[in-house]
Parts: C-alpha cells; sequence; structure tokens
C-alpha cells in the first residue's frame, strides 16, 4: 500500500499542509495513520479519490462525501462475494480494500461491517454467517503469518473466552491477536477452559500481559484461569476486551476495558505494557528499556 507524507498528500490535492490538516479535523477525512515516529502518513488511494472529486468542481464537503462512499462501496463488493459464497471474488475484494487503506482498516471498515450485515439479514446461525466467518478468520490468519516477527517483542498471552469460532465475537478476537502481533508483540491465544498444563505455557511464553477476549464463558472459567495465571507468574496487566465485569471473581482479576476496536485495543495493549514496564524496571545509566517494535 502506498502513503504519501503530509506534504506530498497537499501537493496532490494542491492545498497546503495546514488546509490537509483542517481538513482532518473538520470532517476526519482524508483519515492518517501513524508512522513510527508518530508522522502522519495518508494512504494514497483516499487522496486520490479526493483529488478526483475535488477536480470535478465540488465543494470539499461534497467531495469528502464523494471520497467516501468510494471507499465504502468495496464494502459492498465483499458482501456481495460472501451472499454469493464465492471465495475468490472475496479475495479479490480485500485486495481492492488494501489498496486503498492499511490492512488494520481494511479488515475493520471493509470485513467486519460486511460480516455484521450477513448477522443482520440472516443470523448468527446462519449458513451465510457460517461460510462468511469462516472465510474471514482464514484471510486474517493468513495475514498475520505472513507479519514479520520484532526483534525485540513483547509477549501477550489472550484467553479466548468466546465459545468457538461462529461466536459473533470470535473474528474480532483473531483481528486483536493480527493487531496486536502487527504491533510487535508475539501472541499466544489459550481457551480460558484450559487450566491443567497452563503452567508449562507460560513458562516458555513468559506473558508481558494477558488479554480477556469474548464473552461467552462463564465467569467461573475466566477466575480459574485468571487464579492460575497469577499464581504461575505474578500480577500482570489484565486486559478485556468484549467482555464486561460480570462478577466479582472476574472483577478482582481484571483490569482496563479495552476499546471493541481491535487495532486501538492492540495500541492500548501496548501502553499497558509499556507503562508497567516504565514503573517497575529501573534503567541502568547507558542502558536501554525494551519497548514495541513498530
Amino acid at each position: 500500500m502506498r502513503t504519501l507524507k503530509t506534504s506530498e498528500a497537499a501537493a496532490l490535492l494542491n492545498v497546503s499542509p495546514n488546509t490537509l490538516r483542517a481538513w482532518e479535523r473538520r470532517f476526519g477525512y482524508p483519515r492518517p495513520m501513524r508512522s513510527p515516529g508518530k508522522h502522519r502518513l495518508y494512504t494514497y488511494g483516499e487522496v486520490v479519490s479526493l483529488r478526483d472529486a475535488l477536480n470535478d468542481g465540488l465543494s470539499i464537503s461534497s467531495a469528502i462525501s464523494r471520497a467516501r462512499e468510494a471507499v465504502r462501496a468495496d464494502t459492498h463488493v465483499l458482501l456481495g462475494a460472501l451472499l454469493a459464497f464465492d471465495r475468490g471474488r472475496a479475495d479479490e475484494a480485500m485486495e481492492a480494500a488494501l489498496a486503498l487503506r492499511p490492512l488494520e482498516r481494511a479488515v475493520e471498515e471493509v470485513m467486519l461491517p460486511s460480516l455484521e450485515e450477513i448477522v443482520v439479514r440472516d443470523g448468527a446461525d446462519s449458513a451465510p454467517w457460517a461460510f462468511a466467518t469462516a472465510w474471514a478468520a482464514e484471510w486474517v490468519q493468513r495475514a498475520r503469518r505472513i507479519t514479520p516477527t520484532p526483534a525485540r517483542p513483547v509477549r501477550v498471552l489472550v484467553g479466548d473466552a468466546t465459545s468457538g469460532p461462529y461466536d459473533r465475537h470470535a473474528l474480532s478476537v483473531r483481528t486483536l491477536e493480527l493487531c496486536t502481533a502487527r504491533a510487535g508483540a508475539l501472541v499466544i491465544t489459550l481457551p480460558v477452559s484450559g487450566v491443567p498444563g497452563l503452567g508449562k505455557v507460560l513458562a516458555s511464553h513468559e506473558p508481558d500481559a494477558v488479554v480477556l477476549a469474548g464473552a461467552a464463558a462463564p465467569d467461573d472459567d475466566v477466575a480459574r484461569w485468571a487464579y492460575a495465571i497469577r499464581s504461575a507468574v505474578g500480577a500482570l496487566p489484565m486486559l478485556l476486551f468484549h467482555r464486561e465485569v460480570r462478577g466479582e471473581r472476574v472483577s478482582a482479576a481484571a483490569g482496563r476495558t479495552l476499546d471493541e476496536r481491535a487495532s486501538v485495543a492492540a495500541r492500548q495493549v501496548v501502553d499497558a505494557i509499556a507503562q508497567r514496564e516504565r514503573s517497575t524496571t529501573p534503567v541502568a545509566p547507558g542502558s536501554t528499556p525494551r519497548t514495541m517494535s513498530a
């Protein structure tokens, strides 16, 4: 995916960088990513869509509306492919989506809304939902497999509290795994029902944070799993994703609730680990504390 710096995007639109930033604040479009150095990076496809609309003589508000519609069209294409049970067309729709967005946004703005539309139309116990969620989970797993391993990773343990692969939250959990891996973490996911042998995994993986993800598992199962982790490795940041605190036992074990968007939640996990390291690890003169890779 091609990206543009602020100056490059402004030049393509024939406006000043200040004007471009003003559009971003007022309209939320074009919406930039952030580089590892926190600089704005605009996706080329979004900027070109906006430029073409402006060149047709539209006002900025109308041009942004048209550009957004062009971006949303990818969702309609993917939805049509999934409802036709056509895996090839679905793959092509996501490839087109990636031309306009970073991977995280392609999943959150195109894939997940398409699946939610299928739930609304057919229900989460339907054959169309089963086909669509299986395809989507496979796609996300492929994306995760080609994510480079960071040079100096931190480790995250995800406790899967969904009811299985066709749970409505399952794909969000897979997306969180992907986004967290792309943020520079080694991620292991285990079901919260699996307490026997958990100590062996913890001794090998040595997690820096734990995420409880999903709403289906009973609180007693979650509390036992959390207690086993605390007994083995001590207190760690324990965060909730797509799960409410419903009982005292879970409330005592859990920390903050993460944002429902996986890309935002992944950054929150990274921040929680960094905050814990700053508060517990003294930095010797001349040494460099461990940080997340970009």
